[in-house]
Order: C-alpha cells, then structure tokens, then sequence
C-alpha cells in the first residue's frame, strides 16, 4: 500500500504528522511551502493529497467557503480532512484578535449536501467523525457527554453556561 499523502496546512511550527508537506505564509515557522491560504488556487495539483490536517486554521481564513473548496479540489477522491478549531463558546475564540470566524457543531454541515443552506458551494464532503472537546477531561466529562449526545439542545442552552474548549471534525471528500 502506497505511503499516504498528507498536507498541513497553516501548520505554523507545529510537525506532528511526519512527512507531511506543510504549507504557511509566516517564512519564520519553516513551512515547506510558503503561500498565503487566502490567495487561490494553492500551489497543489488537484487530488495531490489523501489526507489534509487543519488544526487552528480555518478560524483564521478569510473565507471558510473557499477554503474548503480548495481543500476538496487538493484532496483524492475518498481522501480526509481533520478539522480542529476553537468551540465559539470558548473564550479563547474570540480572545484571538486574528480569529475571523466562530464556529459551532454544525458549522460544516453545510458542506455535505444535508443541509438547507448548502448552495453556497458545490465541494461535497462526508462527515466521518465530529467531537466537541471540553477543557479539564475529568472535570468536565459530563458535559462534554451531554454536548456530544445532543448537540442542538447543548449549542441553543448550555454553551455559554458551559463552554466547549474546541471542535474536531473529519470530512471524506466526494467527488
């Protein structure tokens, strides 16, 4: 089996997936690629990646559509795309003065074909996992088993009450 192709993109000085091509626009974090995530298309060919990892990214983007779009055009068919980004409960979402973006559960449904509002784009994705995180594991564990158990209910009531540390979502492509 062929080794995996994986891209990190505004991977800063974070390496965590080795042999992964990491892509930044801060020429001091070393990235292997340096390029601006909001200037597209990206220096990738289409399909060039299985596997795309965004962790603290997509908040900062200017645009989360085409970010995704971009995503989904550098991905092979059936490749992924982890997803971590701050809960927008979580103070540190908006402590961030570089934070553009505020994003909840269900910020990317609209990006499966599943939700009323998904004409925005035509990049297709299926959601393969989504999990709310809770700062303090022990501390917190009921909460996060409510939130995840029933993510509307938390998001309409409980999040300011409790706020969710981050959000971690993994999407296949469909192309």
């Amino acid at each position: 089996m062929p080794e995996q192709r994986v891209l990190e993109i505004g991977a800063g000085r974070d390496r965590s997936v080795p042999g992964a091509v990491t892509v930044d626009r801060v020429v001091a974090t070393g990235p292997d690629v340096v390029h601006d995530l909001d200037v597209t298309p990206w220096p990738f060919r289409d399909g060039e990646f299985d596997f795309v990892r965004c962790k603290d990214v997509i908040e900062h983007v200017a645009d989360v559509t085409k970010t995704l779009e971009e995503i989904h055009r550098v991905l092979a068919q059936g490749g992924r795309v982890e997803i971590v980004t701050p809960h927008y409960s979580c103070a540190n979402s908006w402590t961030d003065p570089t934070h553009r973006h505020h994003l909840g559960y269900f910020s990317f449904d609209y990006f499966t074909g599943q939700n009323q509002w998904d004409f925005y784009t035509g990049a297709r994705f299926t959601l393969t996992e989504r999990h709310l995180r809770f700062y303090g594991r022990y501390k917190n564990r009921h909460w996060a088993w409510l939130a995840n158990r029933w993510p509307h209910f938390y998001e309409e009531h409980l999040a300011w009450i409790a706020p969710a540390w981050y959000i971690r979502v993994v999407l296949t492509v469909v192309k």
